[in-house]
């Protein structure tokens, strides 16, 4: 079973993405974003395509442009998360086949992304909102959104979260950090999928 939560590897350069993502994969999580602020994101997202793509989700986070869109297809990616809410980008997104999860933080943002064909949606920064205020936006969209949060969420608080009920995680530096071995983010990654059960046999 494919778990609802998305590695994000901020940071991370061409030549360890294929090792920092397969141990992110073997720890079970198999969703796997690059941000465009990384060293060179298209290049690492075309090798973990290549290298993983049969195993994993591969795309890029951090995407702002209908370009950008353009250029993570080209290299084999497959998901498109941003910090913010562009219906363009969204539907061009959806136009080439991919998953779009944009940034919302409002109700007015997220109904604008879910009527551009949101696959989605990416509540960020969640740590701002907080859980109530997460709830008082859940409590408006419409039934079966899929509703992840991004931004603050770790082993301390997932359990909180997924019982509050966010439907999955976005993953940063809880998960990965520049400099950062396949081994470590392979025990941390482990770490966070373990709280992340816990947390479904609480809610």
């Amino acid at each position: 079973m494919t778990l609802p939560l998305i590695g994000i590897l901020r940071g991370v350069t061409p030549d360890e993405a294929v090792a920092i993502g397969e141990a992110v994969i073997a720890a079970g999580i198999t969703t796997l974003e690059v941000p465009l602020n990384s060293p060179e994101p298209l290049e690492s997202i075309r090798r973990l395509a290549n290298a993983l793509g049969e195993h994993a989700l591969v795309g890029a986070g951090t995407v702002l442009t209908v370009a950008q869109v353009h250029g993570i297809h080209a290299a084999g990616g497959r998901l498109v998360v941003s910090p913010n809410c562009r219906p363009a980008v969204i539907e061009e997104t959806r136009r080439l086949g991919m998953q779009s999860w944009p940034g919302i933080v409002t109700p007015s943002e997220a109904f604008d992304a879910l009527d551009a064909g949101a696959t989605g949606l990416k509540l960020f920064p969640a740590i701002q909102v907080g859980i109530d205020g997460m709830k008082a936006l859940r409590s408006v969209l419409p039934r079966g959104t899929q509703l992840y949060a991004v931004g603050g969420i770790g082993v301390e608080n997932v359990s909180a979260w997924r019982s509050a009920g966010i439907d999955g995680a976005g993953l940063g530096s809880t998960l990965y950090r520049p400099g950062q071995s396949p081994t470590q983010v392979m025990q941390q990654a482990s770490e966070l999928v373990a709280a992340w059960h816990i947390a479904q046999h609480q809610a």
